[in-house]
């Protein structure tokens, strides 16, 4: 390899990020660069066979289909519900209404697979709510930015879905193998959340007027909305009787079906809830072909190729290596979003995961939860613009409040690298 390409390829990344070029033309650009001045390889015919084959491919359409299911859910009462249903039943739990950021957030990611859309939505019903009951406001933002990050961790997500078609891995098994982790994450969080409050009894606002067992069950029949849109995509998928992209159109369907119910879907929604899933869809994809276009030049520079070797020669144990990864993709987050470190990055990481013997459903995960982390890093983290619009806060004010969150995650981390059978059980037990 010449030393001059690595040197060369950073200096024209970072130089058109720092000028404000959008994320893809940059890849472009350093793709160009590398194929034009370092192999003898045509970049023009590269481009036109890499693009194609960034684009045919059937599964990628489960995502524009997963970002528009998001869409429409904005349109619904369907966070209302899930804040109604749930709150009767927290109310005497030490956090009481803090927890509904928690659990809203889980159930939402499991039908948005969006963090931005999740955080957003959450946000909308209980930022006033909690405020109106004076709760302590750093720890509802912490709440709102930590369970946010669900979205991107709990299936469906469209991270995910990136994920394991820039790797060719099975977008079903990583659905499943996001499952356990979110589930720890959630009961990290809301463990966290009873402990701050019994040790700040003062900051949870008065509970609300004590409802007997059959009134609280009355009032979870608002759940079932959610209830039954999570059943139909996830456990679709689950069941065997749905690929991913069937289920995401089955979600499509469900959530058009909702907005009817709920009196919600006019044309005017429909029109900006299609144009914003349109307009999400083709930023993500078009970040997809040009990463697919950077992985194609750097295999015919051999640049991956001879950084997983030398990776190798430096006999870093499984540990020491997961380490240097989880600080590299920390920092990258702090200069972009999760589908542009996954896309940017997996070209040159994924050789040096197989030459380990690295499971990549495995470190799929890894990666999300790294990319969660990311979501709470300024000055690009999502979830801290979504809460900053909400809270009328800076974005360092939320990042600080979000601090106890972003700790739990890094210890998440930690533990599914320790123990990696906690995201490869159910993939293994249902799948095989």
């Amino acid at each position: 390899m010449d030393p001059l390409l690595p040197i060369a390829l950073i200096v024209t990344l970072f130089g058109l990020l720092a000028s404000g070029t959008w994320v893809a033309f940059a890849l472009i650009a350093v793709g160009f660069v590398g194929i034009q001045f370092f192999t003898g390889a045509p970049a023009g015919n590269l481009a036109a066979t890499s693009i194609w084959a960034a684009t045919n491919n059937w599964a990628v359409t489960a995502l524009p289909l997963f970002v528009w299911m998001a869409e429409i859910l904005h349109t619904t009462r369907l966070a209302d519900d899930v804040f109604e249903g749930l709150a009767p039943w927290l109310n005497r739990i030490p956090g009481r209404l803090l927890h509904v950021n928690i659990l809203a957030c889980s159930l939402f990611a499991a039908v948005s697979g969006s963090s931005a859309a999740t955080a957003a939505t959450i946000a909308r019903i209980t930022v006033p709510e909690l405020k109106r009951r004076n709760y302590d406001e750093r720890m509802t933002i912490c709440t709102l930015a930590g369970s946010g990050t669900l979205g991107i961790l709990i299936p469906p997500s469209v991270v995910l879905i990136i994920y394991g078609y820039v790797t060719d891995t099975s977008i079903a098994r990583l659905f499943i193998a996001g499952v356990l982790p979110g589930f720890m994450v959630i009961l990290m969080f809301m463990a966290y959340t009873a402990g701050w409050a019994l040790l700040n009894p003062g900051k949870t606002g008065t509970p609300d007027i004590h409802k007997t067992l059959g009134q609280r069950i009355w009032g979870s029949r608002r759940l079932i909305p959610v209830g039954g849109l999570i059943v139909v995509v996830i456990g679709s998928i689950y069941a065997g009787v749905a690929t991913p992209t069937e289920a995401a159109a089955l979600g499509v369907a469900g959530s058009l079906f909702l907005s009817w119910i709920f009196g919600t879907m006019t044309w005017r929604n429909f029109y900006q809830s299609l144009m914003a899933g349109t307009r999400t869809s083709c930023f993500i994809v078009f970040i997809c072909v040009a990463a697919s276009y950077l992985t194609a030049a750097m295999s015919f520079t051999g640049m991956p190729q001879d950084m997983a070797k030398y990776v190798v020669s430096l006999h870093l144990s499984l540990y020491g290596l997961i380490a240097i990864l989880t600080v590299f993709y920390l920092i990258l987050g702090c200069f972009l979003d999760n589908y542009s470190m996954i896309l940017l990055t997996m070209g040159i990481v994924q050789p040096i995961l197989e030459s380990m013997g690295i499971n990549l459903i495995w470190f799929g995960i890894f990666l999300v939860m790294t990319a969660e982390l990311a979501q709470l890093t300024p000055p690009i983290g999502f979830n801290l613009f979504v809460l900053q619009n909400f809270t009328g806060k800076s974005v360092f004010t939320v990042a600080r409040a979000a601090i106890p969150f972003f700790i739990l995650l890094m210890v998440s981390v930690v533990i599914i690298t320790l123990f990696p059978q906690i995201v490869m059980y159910l993939p293994d037990k249902i799948l095989g």
